[in-house]
């Protein structure tokens, strides 16, 4: 609900009637002794006029502060006189006139005011000020009791530091007597009920109270508590809901200022340390102080720089730590060493966790030595779970916004390289918040190793061809017998004419089909053929049912006879999505073993191309024994790939067959993403000799003859380097002895290709048996076995 602007006038004098009140009633009838000193004051006070009744000037009390000191002494005991923050004002005033010292020198101004202002800065004081002046009559002079619970927040500077503190007053009125001007309004019990239903709504108590016809005399006794802690928490809570308060340098000023009141050192510095992968994304408030020019500069650092420090203590360890003095520090590190040439001497780390994982650090370091103690060590891991919610929120917006980028960039990215891209996402994004121009960086991995295999459906342009021509046929001789039933009843020459168009497309079938036979011979059926129906369809019961025999055999989905077509289209799906199925579960098993990039592409049959190297993978460790065994998993993998395609054959209404090829080369490439085509291609000249040879392998012949390379039943390897043909030697080795393939092993010369020459390959029958169904060796023991098969050998 919004708040009402309030500007009532108040008639309020200080007074010290109800004081002396509370002696007589409250303390003199308790004790003789009390009772003795109220009567020399009040016989004191007699004696001076000026503090009789309402006094004007409440600066003239320091002439009395002797007898003012005993007076109050009920309200400001003498043990908590220097300890306790309190003072007496004007009622519903900022005017003090008497104070304990810790009141005068943190809360008083030098004209005797308060300092600073509410945290409310939306007229909250005027309204709490308005409410409690309604309380106070309905109180004295209607007796219903109400308590305005809602406490005053101070902001005020520090005398010594100038950073704000926050004091908690806590106003007690009872020192303040309400005097009616002229006659109180009376209120009914319905009034009272309204009043109570409504003791916020300046409208209704507006309506039966005029506070212009009320006068309060007395003072306001404030008591005053320091709470600066809980409320620059809760601040900070509040701020850090907002990503840009940590992630901008704006906001993360305003949290650094809070974090400094917290402490109460105005010198402070902080930083928070995000772990991402290899990498630590320091985000800081980019001041240009000597301390804040730590980690180099940079936004991101790489973790390995981070090694050793106290910052990754804090981290493995899981703990804050609490550095005194970095120069006392022995064997300091490169980055430690960084620190303290710029300044740092104290230094407090605290980890952050989400989750019970470690997501990052905060850090707060002063440039004096012992100055962040153990108080302040409780401090910050007090709001450290803050920080850890708001830098994993950070983390994931940072993450959905890189995401965002390489979606537009790049579209769908493998998983395995998926993080050389995030990075690449990151600094872009990091360059256009520093108000750079941006674009993504090339994204290009070195020294990889290729893996090539290709499951290819033999005859399948022969068998689609087939199908075509089967079906253009059968709708022809139905058209044929729609114009030959006609011509019986109507002997028109245009009929036999069409009958004749018909015969010769026919004919020209049985020859062969032409690659354009299709569209020509369905838009003769549609443009010239199926419009006669209408003038025709009248001719007879022989002719509308030879009409109706034609329209049942059209697929409505496509608008010709489309049988043939679609038992071939239906047979090509099965077997692709039987061998697609198998390929990614043995891909998914691959790649637990070795991560690597895989891509796979389905027409008629599947191929697929794998790239595996330390460049691919963040911590770039590989061995020749993982390329080995990679090798060997694609052997195994062709050779399930012919089992499966010998399981579905007998579900296949179109006979099909598989070829099964792959090419090995154990000479390192280089890919790069080509943004404008969103695909990985090989990076330079001499790689891209191996696409070359990818995309003409297929049609590859035996050299001297006319035979294909590829075989169904076989499996085909082709090779350029003798070593790496002796390598799948070993393996093929190997798998014979599982019975995985036969013992026809070909040493094979490939005809020369158009700019390819110099190939070879191995050639081998793939074995069909009871023991190709037993499942397959574990990598890591195929690998073994081999090796041991080849040292036998």
């Amino acid at each position: 609900m919004r708040e009402t602007k309030i500007d009532v006038p108040f008639r309020s004098t200080l007074s010290l009637n109800p004081l002396l009140d509370f002696w007589r009633n409250n303390i003199s009838p308790k004790c003789s002794y009390m009772a003795e000193m109220f009567n020399e004051f009040e016989q004191r006070i007699q004696q001076i006029p000026e503090l009789e009744g309402s006094i004007e000037d409440p600066s003239m009390l320091k002439e009395h502060r002797d007898l003012l000191m005993p007076l109050m002494s009920v309200i400001f005991p003498a043990s908590s006189w220097e300890t306790e923050i309190v003072g007496a004002l004007v009622p519903f005033s900022a005017i003090a006139f008497y104070t304990s010292p810790m009141f005068q020198r943190l809360l008083i101004a030098d004209d005797g005011s308060l300092k600073g202002f509410s945290k409310d800065n939306q007229g909250g004081p005027r309204k709490s000020r308005a409410l409690r002046a309604y309380f106070l009559i309905l109180k004295k002079i209607y007796g219903l009791d109400q308590e305005l619970e809602t406490p005053v927040i101070q902001i005020v500077p520090d005398p010594e530091t100038g950073l704000d503190r926050y004091f908690q007053l806590s106003p007690d009125l009872q020192f303040i007597d309400v005097y009616p001007i002229g006659k109180p309004k009376k209120l009914s019990k319905n009034d009272r009920q309204t009043i109570i239903d409504n003791l916020t709504d300046f409208k209704v108590l507006s309506r039966f109270i005029n506070l212009d016809k009320f006068e309060f005399k007395g003072f306001t006794f404030i008591r005053a508590v320091d709470v600066t802690e809980s409320e620059v928490i809760a601040a900070l809570q509040t701020d850090l809901i907002d990503q840009e308060s940590i992630f901008s340098a704006d906001g993360f000023q305003r949290v650094l200022k809070q974090i400094r009141t917290l402490f109460g050192r105005p010198d402070l510095m902080a930083a928070i340390g995000a772990i991402q992968g290899d990498k630590v994304l320091v985000i800081k408030d980019g001041s240009p102080s000597a301390v804040n020019c730590m980690f180099t500069n940079s936004k991101h650092i790489p973790l390995a720089d981070v090694k050793g420090s106290v910052w990754l203590d804090a981290v493995e360890q899981a703990t804050t730590l609490r550095i005194s003095d970095l120069r006392a520090k022995a064997n300091l590190s490169l980055i430690e060493q960084d620190a303290f040439n710029h300044g740092v001497r104290s230094l407090l780390i605290s980890p952050l966790f989400y989750q019970g994982k470690v997501i990052g650090f905060l850090h707060i370091v002063s440039t004096r030595p012992n100055d962040l103690g153990p108080f302040d060590e409780m401090l910050v891991q007090q709001i450290a779970p803050l920080f850890s919610v708001a830098l994993k929120r950070g983390i994931d917006d940072m993450s959905n916004e890189a995401q965002a980028i390489i979606k537009e960039k790049c579209t769908a990215v493998h998983p395995v390289v998926e993080w050389r891209f995030r990075d690449a996402a990151f600094q872009h994004m990091d360059r256009v918040r520093m108000g750079q121009s941006s674009e993504m960086e090339p994204i290009i991995f070195k020294d990889l190793i290729p893996f090539f295999a290709q499951s290819d459906i033999r005859g399948s342009s022969e068998a689609r061809n087939k199908s075509i021509q089967a079906d253009l046929t059968d709708q022809l001789k139905l058209a044929k017998k729609i114009m030959h039933r006609a011509s019986d009843v109507k002997d028109w020459p245009l009929l036999q004419e069409y009958t004749f168009r018909i015969d010769r497309r026919i004919d020209s079938l049985n020859s062969g089909i032409a690659s354009d036979d299709e569209v020509a011979i369905s838009s003769f059926l549609k443009n010239e053929i199926e419009v006669t129906f209408a003038d025709i369809v009248g001719f007879g019961p022989r002719v509308s049912q030879a009409i109706e025999n034609y329209k049942k055999a059209i697929d409505p989905n496509v608008g010709v006879v489309y049988r043939k077509r679609r038992a071939f289209e239906d047979s090509v799906s099965l077997l692709n999505e039987r061998l697609s199925a198998y390929l990614e579960e043995e891909a998914a098993k691959a790649q637990a073993f070795l991560p690597h990039y895989f891509e796979k592409h389905q027409t008629d049959g599947l191929d697929y191309v794998i790239y595996a190297g330390a460049s691919i993978m963040r911590n770039g460790n590989i061995s020749t024994f993982h390329i080995q065994n990679l090798r060997l998993w694609q052997l195994m993998v062709a050779c399930g790939m012919a089992w499966h395609t010998e399981q579905v054959k007998t579900e296949l209404e179109v006979p099909l067959d598989t070829c099964q090829l792959i090419l090995t080369s154990n000479t390192p490439l280089s890919i790069r993403f080509r943004y404008d085509e969103k695909r990985f291609d090989v990076d330079g000249a001499y790689d891209i000799r191996h696409e070359i040879i990818k995309s003409r392998l297929d049609k590859a012949l035996v050299k001297g003859s006319r035979e294909r390379l590829t075989q169904p039943g076989k499996l085909a390897i082709v090779y350029s380097q003798p070593e790496d043909g002796r390598e799948m030697h070993r393996h093929i080795d190997f798998l014979k002895s599982t019975g995985y393939l036969c013992d026809d092993l070909e040493f094979i010369d490939i005809e020369d290709l158009s700019g390819v020459r110099g190939l070879k390959a191995l050639r081998v029958g793939i074995d069909f048996t009871e023991h190709n169904q037993v499942k397959l060796p574990a990598l890591d023991d195929s690998v073994a076995v081999s090796r041991q098969s080849s040292a036998a050998r």
